[in-house]
């Protein structure tokens, strides 16, 4: 089955040319839709440098806006037409859309991302009949599935992983796809040689006051003296800070998701959310203190973290130990209000 979703996910129909008149993206996955948008937006720049990028969604698409941006150039410019999320446009726009797939413009190509589903087949089905190269970019619910994703990316980059890193590396990030293939660049890009579980242990787990998800899980539970505790322990035995960024999105995020889902079993709200059944009662027990409000200053304080510690910033264990004590304060929200 995973082997597969990985088939699925390579699958293109109709040209594996990225500058087809329209590409099709399919699916709920956004690493994957990012993906599919960056390979057209690659090579066209690299057919033409000035290359105009459009990246639209649907309420900027309106009735007659494709027809004015695919319109004849007097420079004859290379153009990408991006629409995300192209089930939900109007159903003026759709007809706007559908017209255009009759008879595409030269030196512009349409990416049109669907998520698939009922909602706007017929729009989907249309792509499809004119002869849209199409990528598929499932959702993968299923651990075997991440699981070969990761094998995927390893080979991709022409490096090896053996199997026991690569079931670690899923154990230790869960189903957020992103912070898959941002854990695999980063090993990639520090360790030399086959990456085995014993590297993946250094980076992930490692003693367990050093480890990123011991700084997340203090932090996500109030307890801010000991979150810094664990993040200068952390960054002084060679954790990367990018390591912990990942671990507090991922540790902001899974309140968020069990705060917003409905009540039920463990293994039910497993299966919704992605989670194994006992990552559900550790984040139960997290939760007391949260509101609403105090998850979206988390994961602001994430994003700031995250950019202060990939360049935008000057010091990243400064921009890390702040966003620390804010999920730490965030946390106990619920009882100042």
């Amino acid at each position: 089955m995973a082997r597969a979703m990985l088939v699925a996910m390579a699958r293109k129909t109709a040209s594996d040319d990225p500058l087809a008149p329209v590409t099709l993206a399919v699916g709920q996955e956004d690493l994957l839709l990012d993906r599919a948008v960056q390979e057209v937006v690659a090579a066209a720049r690299a057919s033409d440098a000035d290359t105009d990028v459009r990246d639209l969604t649907p309420d900027q698409l309106q009735p007659g806006t494709l027809a004015e941006l695919t319109s004849p150039s007097l420079f004859a410019e290379r153009k990408v037409v991006v629409v995300r999320n192209a089930q939900d446009l109007s159903a003026d726009t759709v007809k706007d859309v559908k017209a255009y797939l009759g008879a595409p413009a030269e030196e512009i190509t349409l990416v049109l991302l669907h998520a698939g589903g009922a909602k706007g087949k017929g729009l989907l089905d249309a792509a499809r009949k004119a002869g849209a190269r199409e990528v598929a970019c499932p959702k993968m619910t299923k651990p075997a599935d991440r699981l070969a994703f990761v094998r995927s990316e390893f080979r991709a980059v022409g490096r090896s992983a053996t199997p026991e890193a690569c079931q670690a590396l899923v154990d230790a990030i869960g189903s957020d796809l992103r912070e898959l293939a941002s854990a695999v660049t980063q090993l990639v890009a520090d360790v030399e040689g086959t990456i085995d579980e014993a590297v993946v242990g250094r980076y992930y787990t490692g003693r367990a006051e050093a480890s990123s998800f011991t700084v997340a899980d203090r932090a996500v539970e109030g307890r801010a003296a000991e979150a810094l505790e664990a993040l200068r322990w952390s960054l002084s035995t060679g954790v990367a800070p990018v390591l912990i960024t990942s671990a507090l999105a991922q540790g902001v995020r899974a309140i968020g998701k069990l705060s917003s889902a409905r009540g039920g079993r463990p293994a039910d709200l497993a299966r919704e959310l992605g989670m194994p059944p006992w990552k559900i009662d550790r984040v139960r027990q997290q939760m007391r203190g949260w509101t609403p409000d105090g998850v979206a200053v988390a994961l602001r304080a994430v994003a700031e973290a995250d950019a202060g510690v990939k360049g935008g910033g000057d010091d990243p264990e400064y921009a890390l130990e702040k966003a620390v004590v804010t999920i730490a304060r965030a946390a106990r929200s619920r009882g100042r209000a």
